[in-house]
């Protein structure tokens, strides 16, 4: 009765369409397609129901509808002979979603827990203030992604259902102390580096060999630095944004000496102090800027001061328990609850 919670998540020579890689991708992808449509006269078929939640049932329809952004994503990105397999495990995925929706649903309404289209629409707005993008910016972003506005829209207001439900449920459960505040501070905020060292962080955008693309990287370059300079986490701009292997470390690059430096970075770096951003320097095809970290004093090495960060700390901490605790209820009601796949 019960499932693991779970969220859904990519030079030719001429030949033949359906010889070529995309074609033979896309001509399973369609075979698959046909598989869940019926033939003429059979259209009562289309939309079966493939789960029941409780009193609720979850339809083939629904599925397509929700899963159709990563099925067209693995259409490229897998091989065809693997193609079936890889869109029977996104639509698994996909389905183990829409279960949990329900349920979210199924037990704010019980509480009366309510989102308001307004509610929706200044969380939007916030997700693009934070990113720097206006309104038609951002729906082209979504449309690359294969997403419709009204399909990310309703995806924000199942987040904030969620964030609500978990404010009610479990906030009154945790307790974050100052010690553990301290604890994340002296491991994820202090370094050690030798004297004279320069400790850096790094952002870089780059291109291909087009004009616009150098014109439009730079462009990104200047968005993000400026989001920085108004105050925004180096780190996690770095990991959202920055096209450098470093920005899965949040930007992190370690200890340099003058001596490791390229010239144009050796003049960005080197007049700044400690917590300062660098100009924005071009080396190779890309933009890049930098934090300096370090003090070039040596020994230990602060991040930031901890009076300036221990709110978001504690902030990151609730989340990650936040999350916890709320992992635990779901199992629970996902225990106490009738669902059933067909």
């Amino acid at each position: 009765m019960t499932e693991k919670l779970s969220s859904p998540v990519p030079t030719l020579t001429r030949q033949p369409f359906f010889t070529t890689r995309f074609g033979l991708c896309l001509l399973s992808l369609f075979t698959l397609l046909l598989t869940f449509s019926p033939a003429p006269g059979q259209a009562e078929l289309v939309d079966r129901v493939v789960a029941v939640v409780n009193d609720e049932v979850i339809t083939l329809s629904e599925v397509n509808e929700e899963g159709q952004p990563f099925f067209k994503k693995i259409s490229t990105q897998v091989e065809a002979h693997e193609l079936s397999e890889a869109i029977a495990r996104a639509r698994e995925e996909v389905l183990n979603g829409l279960i949990d929706k329900r349920l979210i649903a199924q037990e704010a309404a019980k509480l009366r827990i309510t989102v308001t289209e307004q509610e929706v629409a200044a969380a939007a707005q916030r997700i693009r203030d934070q990113n720097g993008v206006d309104r038609d910016a951002f729906l082209a972003e979504l449309d690359t992604m294969g997403l419709s506005e009204a399909g990310y829209l309703d995806n924000l207001k199942n987040q904030i259902l969620q964030s609500k439900l978990i404010n009610y449920e479990v906030r009154s459960k945790i307790v974050i102390t100052d010690d553990q505040v301290l604890d994340y501070y002296d491991e994820n905020y202090t370094r050690r580096v030798n004297s004279g060292g320069y400790y850096l962080l790094q952002m870089g955008f780059s291109w291909n060999a087009d004009k616009d693309e150098r014109d439009e990287a730079r462009q990104r370059a200047d968005r993000v630095r400026n989001l920085v300079l108004a105050g925004q986490d180096f780190g996690e701009l770095a990991e959202k944004f920055s096209d450098l292997p470093s920005a899965k470390d949040g930007g992190d690059i370690g200890e340099f000496q003058e001596t490791d430096m390229a010239e144009a970075m050796r003049t960005a770096i080197t007049p700044l102090a400690a917590g300062d951003i660098s100009p924005i320097i071009e080396i190779g095809a890309g933009f890049q800027f930098f934090k300096l970290v370090s003090s070039r004093q040596g020994g230990i090495v602060y991040q930031a001061p901890f009076e300036s960060v221990q709110e978001k700390i504690r902030k990151d901490l609730y989340e990650k328990q936040l999350t916890k605790e709320f992992d635990i209820w779901v199992k629970k009601i996902k225990n106490e609850a009738y669902i059933k796949r067909l």
